[in-house]
């Protein structure tokens, strides 16, 4: 691992006026994806800013009725909130269904946003990545990608993004809080990862230097019935081959309200406008929900190893829509 300093910053003003001082600098929460990438030497800042010990914790209730997560709090904590676990179910499934209970007690809600792409060639040094290295090439276009991306990858990458918590926060319609020396600002979740186009190596929408202060949860009806659903190739600690967060609320058979995000099948999740527009108004019906993932899907474009995501993102779409509206029926 390359030498770096490293410094604590005692509160966010500090935190701020470090990361503004120049040289390659990275903040550090839990740690468990930046300080990997160090030791193999994917990462090497010159200085790294802990801000895990800022007073930017906890989750409470905002004054439109929908919920705040702190920067710093830990993906465990978020699961099992009570309230999170009840208003926004997904939301900690989401959670739950990524890592090991050892890291969730470690990441934090700003980092799991942070997280790179575990693409192979992206984690090797020796190998071309142009989201590593720009310039360098795509390993993967050519190479080892059956768990790479079917919808808006680009010829410079077809990496995924592995935050299952992401997910669903982009279900929810989150917005990622953020301070920087010029003062406080948000991004819609939608707006906060930035296309893959010629330059994935700029991954996000965040000013420079900017620190994430919180993620806010809108309100959402007590009778939005909301689920995760994750396929991965193993039964524990893997990344998934292909998520879906959805949401459902149906009044006497029609829908009202539908949300629906992928995971694992783009350079950020996806949301699937396309086929949250076909089912909202239209009567809860496996069939509607089935020609509504064809709908979306008809944007994708496998790579020569992983058509199969396409009927997999087709299956889960409707599987998970239908198991919502039985739900409400119950």
């Amino acid at each position: 691992m390359k030498e770096f300093a490293y410094r604590r910053a005692t509160d966010v003003d500090e935190a701020l006026r470090l990361a503004a001082a120049g040289g390659d600098t990275r903040f550090l929460g839990g740690g468990t994806n930046l300080v990997d990438l160090m030791k193999n030497g994917v990462e090497a800042p010159e200085r790294l800013i802990d801000v895990r010990f800022l007073p930017l914790g906890g989750i409470s209730e905002t004054s439109g009725g929908g919920m705040l997560l702190g920067a710093t709090t830990t993906n465990s904590d978020i699961a099992a909130h009570p309230d999170i676990r009840r208003r926004y179910p997904a939301l900690s499934q989401a959670i739950l269904a990524g890592a090991s209970g050892q890291l969730r007690n470690m990441a934090t809600a700003a980092g799991n946003l942070l997280q790179r792409t575990r693409c192979g060639y992206f984690a090797d040094p020796s190998e071309p990545c142009n989201r590593r290295a720009p310039g360098s090439g795509c390993g993967a276009l050519a190479g080892e990608h059956h768990n790479h991306a079917i919808l808006d990858w680009s010829p410079s990458c077809v990496a995924t993004h592995p935050s299952d918590m992401a997910v669903a926060l982009a279900a929810f319609d989150a917005h990622v809080r953020y301070q920087t020396m010029e003062g406080a600002g948000a991004l819609p979740l939608s707006r906060f990862y930035l296309p893959v186009g010629d330059s994935p190596h700029e991954e996000t929408a965040l000013p420079g230097h900017a620190l994430i202060t919180g993620i806010a949860l809108p309100s959402v009806t007590p009778t939005l019935r909301s689920r995760y659903r994750k396929v991965r190739e193993r039964a524990s600690y893997a990344f998934a081959t292909v998520s879906v967060a959805a949401a459902l609320e149906v009044l006497e058979g029609r829908i009202l309200d539908v949300r629906i995000a992928l995971g694992g099948v783009a350079s950020q999740p996806w949301r699937a406008r396309v086929a949250e527009d076909m089912v909202r108004d239209a009567a809860a019906d496996a069939e509607l929900f089935r020609a509504a993932a064809d709908a979306e899907l008809s944007a994708a474009r496998p790579l020569r190893d992983n058509a199969y995501k396409v009927t997999l993102a087709r299956n889960l779409i409707t599987t998970v829509l239908t198991e919502l509206a039985a739900s409400e029926r119950l």
